[in-house]
């Protein structure tokens, strides 16, 4: 049941007293009470005692973690014929079902301005029911724009630029690019993020496979296997070096890149890696299903549902990724949460290079993690908290207001009963598609109960959630991730000997 709640109705922020629950920090569990009062986490402590203004919530034999923060999401997003069928406020309503109390945007420029587009993302966030922040991408290269990521930096709270290496035509950028804006990144102290994939080759490979006659969606991911995402990776990771500054690598889908990153973090370069959820829990075999005339002429874009850049990969890169998020190559799960119905799907369905591309995620993303991998003995409850919340809140610099239980943190938590389970479906979920990639699958570990700002807007299978709620939360530069930069810059300095002092030759 969802009660939406008109706008500027105010939801109740008030005094709670979580009890007797095991509190999970990224390093750190115990069993305590949680006392909260005006949004903000007041104690943490056993045996808290409050008066009968407070409300309690019984948390015996749970789990209570901060809520989650998806660092990688697409709300409210344009392409080129159509808009992402969930807005700021049903993504978020959705996010918070599921436990994630907090996301972080993608800012597209308006007609090549960062500022027109921070505006014009400001007003699509007007009916935000929880906290959210943003990333800028960055898509031409000229003086305005240099000046621009300066004034987004400093003023707008703006701590992270997106460039893709892929779409050609449309956002990708050349090497010569990518390097000025790396530089630039340095100079702010925020971090540069790149889709990482071979844009020239993948138009390629699209060009080869409408060739060969493999117009539908398996021409999609045929037509940019994951050695274009390995080469892309190595490549901005090779850029990032001769620059001496930070990179992101967003959403990780191959063992390719997985390797590069992996290569780069043991040489000591700071490279992080996002994998997502899609990439963590599925794999490309629907591509194959025997099925698949049958279900796509009941659903004629049932399998395009799928389709995503990078694309979900071969059984087996799965596996791998959740090896590398559970042994410390890959940092955080995002999602990329950017969700086309079928409607919108199916004009690609002829001709996959006209499919919108993105899949769901955002309300399943914190329950997908938990079952693939706390269930299975792959990661820690403490680490749980880490990828999903703690890593993203300390790399964007908003930590320990975000991304813990601690005393004057925000009352963002969330309650998990480990003995209880979840089934996602596309009749039961908060998203406004029509379909669900997960559809189906059931899991241990249940998120409960939600409390984002202080606010209770998930409990007893009840959203209630207002318009208008949620808060702009600005990332300040020179997170933890700069540590260091200066001193390697230093160091690169000292070791030139250079310009060799030559005598001057007579002419």
């Amino acid at each position: 049941m969802i009660q939406f709640c008109d706008a500027g109705t105010e939801i109740p922020s008030s005094k709670l007293l979580i009890k007797s629950g095991t509190v999970v920090n990224a390093h750190h569990q115990h069993i305590a009470d949680v006392y909260v009062e005006d949004g903000i986490i007041v104690a943490v402590n056993p045996n808290i005692r409050v008066g009968d203004d407070v409300t309690i919530i019984d948390a015996t034999g749970k789990y209570v973690m901060p809520g989650g923060i998806d660092p990688h999401t697409h709300l409210d997003f344009d392409v080129v014929f159509t808009t992402t069928v969930d807005d700021f406020f049903s993504g978020q309503a959705a996010a918070l079902a599921g436990g994630t109390t907090m996301h972080i945007d993608f800012v597209i420029p308006l007609n090549g301005s960062l500022t027109a587009g921070f505006e014009d993302y400001e007003k699509k966030a007007k009916k935000s029911c929880m906290d959210y922040g943003f990333h800028m991408v960055i898509t031409k290269w000229d003086e305005t724009v240099s000046r621009e990521m300066e004034l987004v930096v400093k003023e707008k709270g703006i701590n992270s630029f997106k460039f893709f290496m892929a779409y050609k035509g449309a956002l990708m950028i050349n090497d010569e690019l990518l390097l000025e804006g790396f530089k630039k990144c340095k100079s702010l102290g925020a971090l540069a993020m790149v889709h990482a994939e071979n844009g020239d080759a993948v138009y390629e490979g699209q060009k080869k496979m409408i060739e060969l006659g493999i117009t539908g969606p398996e021409g999609h991911a045929l037509s940019r296997p994951a050695v274009l995402e390995g080469e892309a990776t190595a490549r901005a990771i090779r850029l990032a070096d001769f620059v001496n500054t930070p990179l992101y690598v967003v959403h990780v889908m191959s063992i390719d890149a997985m390797e590069e990153i992996a290569k780069a973090r043991k040489s000591g370069q700071r490279i992080i890696g996002e994998p997502v959820a899609s990439g963590l829990a599925l794999d490309e075999s629907w591509l194959w299903h025997p099925d698949f005339e049958t279900a796509a002429k009941q659903v004629p874009s049932l399998v395009s549902m799928y389709v995503m850049s990078p694309p979900i990969r071969k059984r087996g890169h799965d596996k791998a990724l959740q090896a590398a998020l559970s042994t410390g190559i890959l940092q955080l799960v995002g999602t990329d949460h950017c969700a086309f119905n079928s409607t919108q799907k199916a004009r690609g369905i002829d001709d996959f290079r006209k499919m919108p591309n993105g899949v769901n995620g955002i309300e399943e993303r914190m329950h997908l993690v938990w079952d693939i991998m706390v269930e299975s003995g792959q990661i820690s409850v403490t680490d749980y908290v880490r990828l999903t919340s703690t890593e993203c809140a300390r790399i964007f610099n908003i930590y320990p207001r975000k991304g813990a239980i601690l005393p004057g943190s925000d009352a963002d938590i969330i309650i998990l009963n480990p003995n209880s389970s979840f089934e996602i479906s596309a009749k039961s979920h908060h998203s406004r598609l029509d379909t669900n990639i997960y559809e189906g699958r059931r899991g241990k570990g249940n998120i409960e109960v939600t409390i984002a700002g202080g606010r209770v807007v998930w409990e007893n299978n009840e959203l209630k959630v207002a318009p208008g709620t949620g808060r702009y939360i600005k990332m300040p530069p020179f997170s933890y991730v700069f540590d260091g930069v200066d001193k390697k810059d230093a160091i690169y300095l000292n070791s030139l000997q250079a310009p060799v002092k030559r005598p001057k030759t007579s002419s």
